[in-house]
């Protein structure tokens, strides 16, 4: 099918360059216009799009090309900026940057291409001038499919812009529009920890901070423009992806507070669509589980920020340890994995699990990995796969090894603990990858919840 979705995307030269700050000045200001706007995020990363959902009062999906297919990664964009007035999709590391570091699979790149959407470039100008041309050109000239037909300048001082805008027009004609630039705003920074930037939540002026972005941006950046070039984008092809629908519903619990907060919103559609009822809990303050729940899922987060108030919580920590260890079928990604084991650096956690976690003090085994299970387990059979990835400081003595994990580089590893009714381990994924996971987890609850039903 067809569908016409005004659409842009916001590429970066590379990390850092501003590319969020960008994204949420002009999402905030196209809200303050009154337009109904989507965004999205290329690749894994949970904390931007937690950002662009605070702006839009709305979720923010992922686009991730090494995990999805072309029509997959399609179909969930169209999904999300279907009656959309517009859709602003913001870039990973730099434009051109993908798997092997040698390569653009997997890059933004290979978002725009597949999407056929416009690109704006945003370029770096702190403490440089003609120099920002050099490396406009080198973008616009490296690969001559590239769909950038904007730039916007980052740190550009409202003095310089003119006439750097001036020669961008002479130097590029019309290959290239400038659309504006964003002054250095010190005032508006946004905190960063080891895995990237602090999340929404943790920012106590974040309203503050955007609004300002978004004044301006309503001064500094041609957002007419903007609008114009996602209006010209062409109609996006593409087919629907369906899952199965089951007469019987369950209840999941979802571990969902500031230690807990990092699911990917396609993901936990996908088991509403096959049926659920989610239920949020929070393990920092709950003392017990949801009542008449068939399934658990305890995502990633920062438990090791929280350890010692996790900690306190012994009721539901037992609680939990209870549910796992009777059958209770359970997914554990990365920090959930973590509140699974032991201990987080000393702070007695669930317990289910051999081993402790500390901090590594860098990040291990970062990136994408293809995980294959070495035995049937919750959510596949031996030998089916899922395209997923790590992203961690923090490690654990004991890792579990029923799945292995396979980094694009050819390197791999076993990890994970996987039982009939549990997956446990450092490595997340998202159901759109293998929706085939998503249906067996759910199955499992389903199973769970007559076994409820003839017991009680």
């Amino acid at each position: 099918m067809q569908q016409n979705l005004p659409r842009l995307l916001l590429a970066g030269t590379n990390s850092g360059c501003g590319k969020t700050t960008l994204a949420c000045a002009v999402l905030q200001a196209l809200v303050d216009r009154g337009i109904d706007t989507g965004s999205f995020k290329c690749g894994p990363d949970y904390i931007d799009p937690m950002f662009h959902s605070r702006v839009i009062g709305a979720p923010s999906a992922n686009l991730d090309p090494f995990f999805f297919t072309e029509n997959t990664l399609r179909f969930l964009l169209a999904r999300h900026a279907a009656g959309r007035a517009v859709s602003v999709i913001e870039g990973v590391m730099g434009y051109y940057d993908g798997l092997g570091l040698t390569t653009t699979r997997a890059s933004t790149y290979e978002v725009a291409r597949w999407t056929q959407t416009p690109v704006v470039l945003v370029v770096g100008a702190k403490g440089t001038a003609l120099s920002a041309l050099a490396v406009l050109q080198g973008f616009l000239d490296f690969c001559p499919d590239h769909p950038v037909q904007g730039v916007l300048l980052n740190q550009c001082s409202e003095g310089a812009y003119p006439a750097l805008a001036a020669a961008i027009r002479e130097r590029f004609g019309g290959r290239v529009r400038p659309l504006g630039f964003l002054p250095v705003l010190p005032e508006c920074a946004l905190s960063s920890r080891h895995l990237g930037l602090v999340t929404a939540a943790e920012v106590s002026d974040l309203r503050e901070k955007l609004a300002r972005l978004a004044r301006q941006a309503e001064r500094s950046i041609d957002l007419d423009g903007l609008l114009e070039l996602a209006r010209s984008a062409p109609p996006l092809e593409y087919e629907p992806v369906r899952l199965p629908r089951f007469d019987r519903p369950v209840r999941i619990a979802v571990a969902r507070d500031r230690a807990f907060c990092f699911y990917y919103e396609d993901s936990l559609a996908a088991l509403t669509e096959l049926g659920a009822e989610l239920v949020p809990f929070s393990p920092l303050a709950d003392p017990a589980l949801p009542e008449e729940i068939h399934g658990l899922y305890l995502g990633g987060g920062y438990p090791e920020l929280y350890a010692p108030a996790l900690s306190e919580n012994a009721s539901l920590r037992a609680a939990i340890r209870a549910a796992v260890e009777g059958g209770l079928p359970c997914i554990a990604e990365c920090g959930g994995f973590m509140y699974l084991t032991q201990a987080i650096a000393g702070a007695p956690m669930a317990g289910v699990l051999p081993g402790n976690c500390a901090d590594a003090g860098r990040l291990v085994r970062f990136g994408y990995v293809t995980l294959r299970a070495r035995r049937d387990n919750l959510l596949c059979r031996a030998g089916e796969e899922i395209r997923g990835h790590e992203f961690h400081r923090w490690d654990a003595t004991e890792r579990g090894e029923d799945f292995t994990a396979v980094k694009p580089t050819g390197r791999s590893w076993t990890c994970a603990v996987a039982t009939p009714t549990l997956y446990a381990g450092y490595p997340h994924f998202h159901f759109y990858a293998n929706p085939a996971f998503a249906t067996r987890f759910y199955e499992a609850c389903l199973k769970e919840k007559e076994r409820h039903d003839r017991v009680r």
